[in-house]
């Protein structure tokens, strides 16, 4: 397998980010027209209007832990240790993202959110043990 598979779900993240920029904007939109917001409250958005705050929370969110999936994917890349268990983790985190993004946006449900979101944590995490673990155990030629 290449090693540039690796960057696919970070692709993939990267996607999702932007789709949920676009729901920010329409939602945003939505609360100018329905009155609950006029343009000039996002200039420095210290209330966001209801119909958007888990839009926008949720994105708070994709720079959160995202973060670290950037940086060991990355790593990953770099010391050559892109393994097929490594993508397929990584590819697992994003479903993982994915679902979150879908729960928080819609009905919002705490108790299937913080679930996929421990999976996902999780997820991130195996990625770092992978990543230790090429780097303490060398390679047999």
């Amino acid at each position: 397998m290449s090693q540039t598979a690796i960057f696919w779900p970070m692709i993939a993240l990267t996607a999702l980010i932007y789709v949920v920029y676009g729901l920010v904007f329409l939602r945003r939109m939505e609360a100018v027209k329905s009155g609950q917001a006029s343009p000039r409250d996002f200039k420095l958005p210290l209330k966001e209007p209801e119909v958007s705050v888990t839009a926008i929370r949720n994105l708070i969110n994709l720079y959160e832990l995202p973060v670290l999936f950037y940086a060991v994917c990355i790593s990953l890349y770099v010391v050559n240790g892109s393994s097929f268990l490594a993508v397929i983790v990584a590819w697992l985190f994003v479903a993982a993202r994915v679902a979150h993004t879908v729960v928080h946006v819609t009905s919002n449900r705490l108790r299937l959110r913080q679930p996929i979101f421990t999976i996902g944590y999780l997820l991130n995490g195996i990625l770092w043990v992978i990543l230790a673990l090429h780097l303490a155990i060398p390679a047999t030629a």
